[in-house]
């Protein structure tokens, strides 16, 4: 393979990842589709947003998406920028809705919020191998407890 064709093959993966880290915000998180991660998420995929460090594999992901739903009624998590490069992809997001669980910590508010988010997402063959986010907690809870 020619240079020129390997990095148009890399480009064109880069843009299958972009894709699918958008399809996680706007099919799994705001529709609530969990059927979409067996198609997105690898057997062996880390969310390192499950508490203790992050399960392995889809249920990982079930168990984040499901809690994040039942706690935030109406959640949309939209995504306002990415950043992709080889098997990465970071992507700047804003997440609203109204708490009806615990976040952070915080006990159902019943209080509209907006946050902001980054996450990275590491992918293999154009599925996600890790999650990891960074959400604006303090800006969250400052929502929540006003």
């Amino acid at each position: 393979m020619s240079t020129t064709e390997t990095s148009a093959a890399e480009a064109t993966a880069t843009e299958i990842n972009r894709t699918v880290a958008r399809r996680f915000y706007e099919e799994v998180v705001s529709q609530g589709r969990l059927d979409v991660l067996d198609e997105i998420v690898a057997d062996e995929a880390t969310d390192g947003a499950v508490p203790a460090g992050g399960n392995l594999g889809r249920a990982g992901f079930v168990q984040h998406i499901t809690w994040l739903r039942s706690a935030v009624e109406g959640v949309t998590a939209t995504v306002t920028d990415t950043v992709a490069e080889g098997d990465r992809v970071v992507v700047y997001w804003i997440i609203e809705g109204v708490q009806r669980g615990e976040v952070f910590g915080a006990p159902p508010s019943g209080r509209r919020f907006s946050g902001q988010s980054i996450s990275t997402i590491r992918f293999r063959d154009g599925r996600i191998v890790e999650y990891e986010v960074l959400p604006d907690r303090l800006g969250i809870l400052q929502q929540l407890s006003a």
